[in-house]
């Protein structure tokens, strides 16, 4: 820390008790200065010759009240008079950073200019500020937190507006000239540097990282820092990620519990402001700032009940990069008095707000997941938030008092989102069937209808054939698309499979997969006993023991192989005609019934997921 001293006499105020304040001296104190609570008594000569102010103060007075003299509004108060009585006394005083600015507005207060004598205080601190301190790094930091108590004065002085200019020249410096200490993150430094020939056995780095500067910075309140991220802006030599850096550290900094979860014990107007400023210091650029500092931020928004604007300028902001967040990110708690744990209608505007921010961008705006997920194309940042929701959805079924209209609205959000796989899907409807067995048959229909049982692997097909929380209608069909996939890939092939039953294959060019096997009766739309489920799978042993055979018989001819296939295309035209027939003798079904049925049923899937079919397509 830069100081510097003033005079060369050895000080001789003392003190009497808590409030007088005087000069040991063989010569009798001539005046009393009154200063706030202190009395101090001093000489004239001395003060006068250097003080205007005094002078005037002096001349004022009159008979009754003496030389006795009243000043309540020096900047600095008691401690910064004592400073430039001492001056005026010619007494050893010591400057530094956490003085100068309250001796330099007291000094401005008594009007110590050099016309009154050369060489006076206001001269000799300047020449200091400008000399030492702006060219300070953290001097620079200290004096712009003490100019906060002596507003407006410094103010007026300028020296907020040096102490700015100095931190965000030095801030905005190629690092290759950084040569002042500076705080920062040494196990972090370590951790990124240990491997790297940069790193010298003196553990210093070599090269200065771009946001050496942000953790120094957070000792600043936020009013101050706010000006000082301003005028770093203002030079347009930091780039928007390192700004984000600044803007992550002094939250985590600042805001009790950022990370974790805000502490409820906390002075909600003074953080809200806090969070709110941080809001609108964000880097316009899209993804300087992680998706996941943004979430974090909107959670605190939530909680301090911040302002409107700024919840929907984070909202727009996450809904951009929505694509890079976890599912933990996500789990916002919900508002006080809601029954759900978790805020499912907040996740569900994020998702709206990312159709609506992809339909106006597409194709060009996904360049940010090209060299991560390069598999997915175009579509990638659609794919990973199918993926992200369907893991969110899955630990939200958890809670009991979540309605399956948020489960079901949610999940029809992203029903246009091409994804390879409805596997997390698949999870998230079983975990939300196991955790509300109360649901009726129609809620169980609704739910099950997000769920494409073509997109479902060979695990969570086994799975699913044996979960007696299905209706019966989609275990049905969970054995028939594995069916009909196992004998294409058997064959190699699927020409020789009917028309009907290639389109239900993956990347079929029309129909949905529920189209064929979907109608509106009740056996259809009930829960499947073990029994029910035994019983088809025992109809199917005939086409794995077919399988089977072709595998162990590598020998077999082609002419075999045909009819090995035509006879599992019977088998599986016997299970269904046994399904079919079984509702006809009821009555249940008549050929208007079944077409109005099937009608009814596309229309719907036309209304709930318009893009179905073009999905399947590009599967």
């Amino acid at each position: 820390m830069k100081f510097m001293k003033l005079g060369s006499k050895p000080d001789s105020f003392q003190t009497d008790g808590g409030y007088i304040r005087f000069v040991a001296s063989e010569l009798a104190t001539d005046m009393v200065v009154n200063v706030g609570d202190v009395k101090f008594y001093l000489h004239k000569f001395p003060l006068l010759s250097k003080s205007a102010r005094l002078q005037k103060l002096v001349a004022a007075t009159n008979d009754a009240n003496g030389d006795e003299i009243h000043i309540q509004d020096i900047p600095g108060g008691p401690a910064a008079f004592e400073v430039c009585a001492k001056f005026c006394y010619g007494m050893t005083v010591t400057l530094n950073a956490y003085n100068v600015v309250a001796a330099r507005c007291a000094a401005e207060y008594l009007e110590m200019y050099e016309t009154i004598e050369k060489g006076n205080l206001i001269y000799k601190i300047d020449v200091f500020l400008n000399s030492s301190i702006f060219r300070s790094w953290k001097d620079s930091i200290i004096v712009l937190q003490t100019t906060k108590s002596l507003l407006p004065w410094s103010e007026e002085l300028k020296v907020v507006s040096h102490c700015l200019d100095s931190i965000a020249s030095k801030a905005s410096i190629d690092t290759s000239k950084v040569e002042w200490s500076y705080t920062y993150n040494w196990k972090k430094i370590a951790s990124e540097n240990g491997n790297s020939p940069q790193w010298n056995d003196a553990r210093k780095p070599q090269m200065v990282p771009k946001d050496w500067w942000v953790e120094d910075l957070c000792e600043l309140p936020i009013d101050l820092y706010k000006r000082v991220i301003v005028t770093i802006k203002t030079k347009g030599r930091v780039s928007g990620d390192v700004i984000g850096e600044a803007l992550n550290a002094y939250t985590l900094r600042r805001l009790p519990g950022f990370s974790k979860g805000v502490n409820q014990n906390i002075d909600f107007v003074k953080y809200r402001s806090l969070v709110e400023t941080i809001v609108w210091l964000l880097p316009t650029e899209k993804g300087v700032v992680s998706c996941s500092f943004l979430l974090r931020l909107l959670r605190a928004a939530i909680f301090l009940d911040c302002g409107e604007t700024e919840r929907n300028e984070l909202m727009r902001r996450i809904a951009q990069q929505l694509p890079e967040a976890t599912m933990n990110d996500l789990l916002i708690r919900a508002p006080p008095g809601e029954a759900t744990v978790y805020d499912v209608d907040m996740v569900q505007n994020l998702v709206e707000e990312f159709v609506t921010h992809s339909s106006r961008t597409e194709p060009v705006d996904n360049e940010f997941l090209g060299s991560r997920s390069p598999k997915f194309g175009p579509d990638a940042s659609k794919v990973l938030v199918a993926k992200l929701i369907d893991y969110y959805l899955a630990e939200i079924a958890r809670d009991p008092n979540l309605h399956l209209s948020k489960f079901v609205n949610l999940g029809e959000t992203i029903a246009s989102f091409s994804r390879p796989s409805h596997d997390g899907l698949y999870r998230a409807i079983d975990m939300y069937l196991k955790e509300h067995p109360g649901i009726s048959k129609s809620e169980r229909k609704r739910i099950c209808k997000l769920m494409d049982c073509r997109k479902l692997s060979a695990e969570a097909c086994m799975h699913a054939v044996q979960n007696e929380r299905l209706p019966l209608r989609v275990v049905v069909q969970v054995l028939f698309f594995e069916q009909v996939r196992a004998t294409a890939s058997a064959e190699n092939s699927t020409s020789d499979l009917p028309g009907s039953i290639r389109a239900l294959l993956p990347g079929g060019s029309h129909g949905s997969s529920r189209s064929t096997t979907t109608n509106t009766e009740e056996d259809w739309d009930s829960v499947p006993t073990a029994d029910d489920i035994k019983a088809l799978k025992g109809e199917l042993a005939t086409l794995r023991l077919g399988s089977n055979d072709s595998g162990n018989e590598a020998a077999k001819s082609d002419v075999e192989k045909v009819a090995a296939s035509r006879m599992k295309g019977l088998v599986m035209s016997k299970i269904f005609s046994k399904l079919w027939s079984s509702k006809e003798r009821h009555g249940e079904i008549s050929s208007s019934d079944t077409s109005d049925s099937h009608g009814s049923v596309n229309a719907e899937e036309t209304k709930s997921t318009p893009s179905r079919s073009r999905r399947h397509s590009l599967s």
